[in-house]
């Protein structure tokens, strides 16, 4: 640690787990904690003011999950809405509803920020240093466990290159991590920089309000439009208890997105015919599918955009917004001037040009005062750092929704906190196998993940340190599984 944390007041309670986070899986992991494991003390902090983390931070135009919400809902509290494909308003009072319906509210300490978090060995225990964020006053909160689940990327920091000529721009630039409630975008023309889940979110949503949008790209993106409603969900209700039907429909969500992408990774040349096809069905008869949608990369080496309803493809067939693939040269006064020479007219400027990655935290971890380099630890099962006693951490899956491997963390983590209870032991740690090679934790060739990947900690090359995007690995592994494999180890005595 690069400053002492100051001393607890004597006496001061710990909590059994100090979740960090209060978005999608810090709420979830808390309601499972509080149904399965009531008796213990368990607490929340989040850096913002209100509930919902991702769902609460982004506003910008039409933000939307790009995962249906029978995955990205919680296995035990059923999406009730009827679109699958939700926006982020309704997202975010999911959330909300799920921690006032389990009690939340009063667990959660808002506007609080941890700075570093020091394991002590002889009190089995961390002491965490919190700072309020309003206030700029610092207190310990002592904790038998930490759970971090406060996401990958950071909400104060966006990727956002700089252009030549930015200063020359007579219009607005903004990033969508940080819209502006005051922009009205209604008979301006917008470009919109980028070809990610944000930009292809944006296009939709502002071509029925601006005088024209243009999604100026680099480089493509594979591009797969889908049903907002699920037709399966609409029938089931009719005939079936709402959890059964709930979870009939999850299943097949599951089953289904794990079946395209395992046959997208082992057809490659296969999946990425289909997948222009199906662009080509929606887009006007002569458009350079291949230019526009057809990266030069297999499908899922990076996330393949889902559009409900082929919103997308619709503005496009419309006349509401064009794509552009191309490298940009320099703003000029009246816009971006691309390297091929074409000039793109703008008012507004939406550089949705990515994430920055926590890479994995901005917490400073030490063990009796001895930092610890994250990017030198391996993970254990996708959720447990090398070294680091007593902390579980959620890293969602790549190719699937979020929400399905943090509900299979949460579950471990009861598993885990039961079986120590049973035992009066306190601690659980892992130790890295110098045998086992070293990998990137995240193997996507996203510039997000490259920009961070190095600080990562790393995954191995073989189980249980290996991190593999497979819900159906992870269930039986993580949830089924046996909890002592002979690389967990459970120690101490209360």
């Amino acid at each position: 640690m690069n400053s002492p944390a100051p001393a607890a007041a004597p006496g001061a309670d710990a909590l059994d787990v100090l979740i960090i986070g209060a978005g999608l899986s810090g709420i979830g992991s808390a309601a499972l904690l509080r149904r399965r494991l009531p008796r213990l003390q368990v607490g929340l902090v989040e850096a913002r003011s209100t509930i919902g983390g991702t769902w609460d931070l982004f506003r910008y135009p039409g933000v939307r999950s790009d995962s249906d919400m029978f995955t990205l809902g919680y296995r035990d509290r059923p999406w009730q809405r009827p679109r699958g494909i939700a926006d982020g308003p309704d997202i975010r009072q999911y959330i909300q509803d799920t921690a006032a319906a389990e009690g939340l509210l009063p667990l959660i300490r808002f506007d609080t920020q941890v700075v570093e978090a020091d394991w002590r060995e002889a009190e089995a225990c961390w002491h965490v240093r919190l700072r309020d964020t309003r206030h700029g006053t610092e207190r310990v909160q002592r904790a038998r466990f930490i759970h971090q689940c406060a996401g990958y990327y950071r909400y104060d920091e966006a990727w956002r290159p700089q252009w030549d000529g930015e200063a020359d721009f007579r219009g607005r630039i903004v990033h969508p991590q940080f819209w502006p409630e005051d922009l009205v975008v209604d008979g301006l023309r917008v470009a919109v920089i980028g070809s990610g889940a944000t930009a292809m979110t944006l296009v939709p949503a502002l071509a029925g309000r601006a005088a024209h949008v243009t999604m100026v790209q680099r480089s493509p993106t594979y591009v797969v439009s889908r049903p907002a409603e699920s037709p399966m969900a609409r029938m089931l209700e009719r005939w079936l208890p709402r959890r059964l039907a709930y979870g009939l429909v999850r299943w097949r969500a599951i089953l289904e997105g794990q079946f395209l992408f395992h046959m997208a990774r082992r057809r490659p040349a296969e999946a990425r015919r289909r997948i222009l096809a199906m662009a080509r069905a929606e887009l006007p008869a002569g458009y350079d599918v291949e230019k526009h949608f057809g990266p030069r990369y297999a499908p899922w080496d990076q996330r393949v955009c889902l559009v409900p309803d082929g919103d997308l493809f619709r503005a496009i067939r419309e006349g509401h917004a064009t794509v552009v693939t191309d490298t940009i040269e320099r703003f000029t006064p009246g816009g971006l001037r691309l390297a091929s020479g074409e000039e793109v007219p703008a008012d507004l400027v939406v550089t949705a040009t990515g994430l920055q990655l926590l890479a994995p935290s901005l917490i400073r971890y030490s063990l009796d005062g001895v930092p610890v380099a994250l990017e030198h630890c391996m993970l254990y099962k996708g959720l447990m750092l090398s070294g680091l006693p007593n902390l579980v951490t959620t890293m969602g899956y790549t190719n699937a929704s979020w929400t399905l491997r943090a509900d299979l963390v949460a579950d471990y983590l009861c598993r885990l906190l039961s079986v120590l209870e049973q035992r009066g032991q306190t601690s659980a740690r892992v130790q890295r196998d110098p045998a086992v090679a070293e990998h990137p934790a995240l193997e996507f060739t996203s510039g997000y993940v490259q920009r961070a990947v190095a600080r990562m900690p790393k995954q191995g090359d073989r189980d249980p340190w290996r991190v593999r995007q497979n819900y159906l690995h992870d269930l039986l592994q993580i949830r089924f599984g046996r909890l002592e494999d002979g690389v967990l180890q459970l120690g101490g005595r209360r």
